[in-house]
């Protein structure tokens, strides 16, 4: 068993700082603990734990399995701790609360910020925390309750969630210019680009498992070469000539025509997608509802607006 009364938050963070500078000689020093202090504290963290949670060596630390748990974990009471005290501290500047948003890349870069800013100028009392996530991880926090509010691409499951459409965008082939599927205006088949290198978003993007599905029914296999993070990565990655990729028009546009690339859709149901906005069901909470009502207050079939650069 834990003994939870011998832990304490300047040991844990002690234990983060060994695990990210190898030395504890480093993390006393970050912590501001006398080395002997910090020696003590590492061995009744152990303790406390009921294992070992570093190895010690001539050249430092390093964390073992159970340290390497312990500290995932303690980075994220280290965080929400953090939080809490900025809570507090608006709290004391007349920030009456937090609500946290988690929302996928799409709808960031296409619909969130002008929403967002005007909804601050309506309710100055009120911070949005925005978090960047792919869909399938929105969801998640969601269920796990990091998050009030989440934006994702239609795909996830959604039970135990109340969604409604927030949104709805087009998905486009991007290539560099006189590609052999360049030029043309038609929609492509997605299929009869799957001969081609792709770059392609992290995993459990929406779109990346759309790309995925299809390839899987076309019987072909999807030739990923190389996956990032952003819209801009997979741009830059496109015109240096690694590959093809797929991405929403509205906010691949400014990036196409800034790196001089170029655009096709495609003509596959698929490529139309609708965005959602959702929160847990039953969790009633005013100022989430009032957020959520206003997000979606424009039509879903409004154009979302291209990025300025």
């Amino acid at each position: 068993m834990v003994n939870l009364a011998r832990f304490d938050f300047v040991s844990v963070r002690l234990a983060v700082a060994c695990a990210q500078t190898g030395s504890l000689t480093g993390a006393a020093r970050a912590s501001h603990l006398a080395l002997a202090a910090a020696s003590r504290r590492i061995r009744e963290l152990e303790e406390a734990m009921g294992c070992i949670l570093f190895e010690r060596h001539a050249r430092g630390l390093l964390p073992t399995a159970a340290g390497r748990v312990f500290v995932k974990h303690g980075l994220t009471l280290l965080q929400t701790l953090d939080q809490v005290g900025a809570e507090l501290a608006d709290l004391q500047q007349g920030i009456a609360r937090h609500i946290r948003l988690c929302a996928s890349t799409a709808a960031i870069n296409q619909f969130l910020p002008p929403l967002l800013a005007r909804y601050a100028e309506l309710h100055p009392l009120l911070r949005v925390d925005l978090e960047e996530q792919v869909s399938e991880a929105v969801v998640t926090s969601l269920r796990e309750g990091r998050a009030d509010i989440g934006v994702f691409v239609e795909g996830p499951d959604i039970a135990g969630l109340s969604a409604r459409v927030f949104r709805n965008d087009q998905l486009v082939l991007v290539l560099p210019r006189g590609h052999r599927l360049a030029g043309a205006r038609t929609p492509l088949p997605f299929s009869e680009a799957l001969d081609e290198d792709w770059i392609g978003l992290n995993p459990g993007a929406a779109m990346l498992q759309k790309q995925q599905q299809a390839a899987l029914a076309a019987g072909k296999p999807l030739r990923l070469r190389m996956q990032v993070r952003s819209f801009d990565a997979v741009c830059h990655l496109v015109a240096s000539g690694l590959g093809i990729a797929v991405l929403p028009a509205a906010a691949a546009l400014p990036i196409v025509r800034a790196v001089k690339l170029t655009s096709r859709p495609l003509a596959d149901e698929w490529a139309r997608r609708r965005l959602l906005v959702a929160t847990v069901t039953g969790r009633d909470d005013a100022g989430v509802a009032s957020l959520v009502n206003f997000m979606i207050e424009p039509s879903p079939t409004a154009k979302p607006r291209p990025r300025k650069r």
